[in-house]
C-alpha cells in the first residue's frame, strides 16, 4: 500500500485537501456499480450477471458491434470481493486528486476516459492478434495506472510512502509498476496470450497513454464535451427545421413568409 506526501503539505489523511469533484464522481460511480453487481452476484440474480458480461470488454463482441465495451469495462470490478475495486479506487483517489486540482476537472476527466478507452482498444487489438478474442476484461486499472504514470511524470520526486513508512520517489514507484506489468505481459505471451487473472497489457497501455498525454497534451484533453454535444443538437435541430420548411414551401401551403 502506498501514500504520497507532497512537499509543503502536512502529512496525514486529515490534513489532505478536499477530494475534487471529478474524483468524487468517479469514486461514487465505480463504488455504486460494484455494489449493485456484488449484490446480484451474491443473490445469484442472473439477469444482472448477463448485463455484467454484456458490459465487459470482450474483443470478439467489440468487432461484432459492441462498441460501448471499451468504455463500460472501466466501471466494472470483480463482484466477488473488495480488493479489486478497493485498490483501484484508493490509487485513483491518492494520485488523481493532485492532477485534477492542477489541470481542472474537465481536462482530468477527459484524460482519465481517454486513457481508459485507449488501453481497452489496445487490448482488443492485441487479443485479436493473439487469437484470444473470447477473453473478457474488466476494471479501471488501465485508466488508474495512466493517472499514476502522469503523476510520476509531473511530480517525479514527490515522496511516496510505501506501507506508510518507506519514502520512495514517485518515478521509481511508477517504474516498478511498469516493470511488474511488463514481466506479467511477457509471461502471458509465453502461454499463448492468455492472461492469468490480470490484464497486464491493459495496464501497460494505460501507463504509456498517461505518459504520452502529459508529454504531448493531445487536443482531446481540452474538449468541452457538454458544449460540443449541445452544439451538435442545435445543428441537428436547425437542419430538421430547414428540411421541414422546404417541404412546407414545396407543398404550396402558406405564403412567402416565415412566422
Amino acid at each position: 500500500m502506498v501514500y504520497y506526501r507532497q512537499r509543503r503539505m502536512p502529512s496525514g489523511f486529515g490534513m489532505l485537501p478536499p477530494t475534487p469533484p471529478g474524483i468524487k464522481k468517479l469514486l461514487w460511480i465505480n463504488a455504486g456499480i460494484w455494489f449493485l453487481f456484488a449484490l446480484a452476484h451474491a443473490a445469484g440474480f442472473r439477469p444482472l450477471t448477463a448485463v455484467f458480461r454484456w458490459l465487459s470488454l470482450t474483443p470478439g463482441d467489440v468487432i461484432r458491434g459492441a462498441v460501448w465495451q471499451p468504455l463500460t469495462y472501466m466501471f466494472l470490478h470483480d463482484p466477488s470481493g473488495l480488493w479489486h475495486v478497493g485498490l483501484n479506487l484508493f490509487a485513483l483517489w491518492m494520485f488523481g486528486g493532485t492532477l485534477e486540482r492542477d489541470w481542472g476537472t474537465r481536462r482530468f476527466l477527459n484524460f482519465y476516459l481517454l486513457c481508459g478507452v485507449g488501453a481497452g482498444l489496445a487490448d482488443v487489438v492485441l487479443r485479436l492478434l493473439m487469437g484470444t478474442s473470447a477473453v473478457a476484461t474488466i476494471g479501471a486499472s488501465g485508466a488508474v495506472l495512466a493517472v499514476v504514470a502522469a503523476f510520476a511524470v509531473m511530480y517525479p520526486h514527490t515522496p511516496i510512502l510505501i506501507s506508510f513508512i518507506l519514502p520512495v520517489p514517485a518515478w521509481i514507484v511508477a517504474a516498478a509498476y511498469a516493470a511488474i506489468n511488463l514481466l506479467g505481459a511477457v509471461s502471458d505471451f509465453s502461454r499463448g496470450g492468455n492472461p492469468n487473472n490480470t490484464a497486464f497489457t491493459v495496464h501497460l497501455a494505460g501507463m504509456a497513454l498517461g505518459w504520452y498525454c502529459v508529454r504531448y497534451r493531445p487536443k482531446l484533453l481540452d474538449i468541452d464535451w457538454q458544449s460540443t454535444y449541445r452544439q451538435w443538437r442545435l445543428r441537428r435541430s436547425r437542419k430538421r427545421f430547414e428540411v421541414y420548411m422546404k417541404k412546407r414551401d414545396s407543398s404550396g401551403r402558406g405564403g412567402p413568409w416565415v412566422h
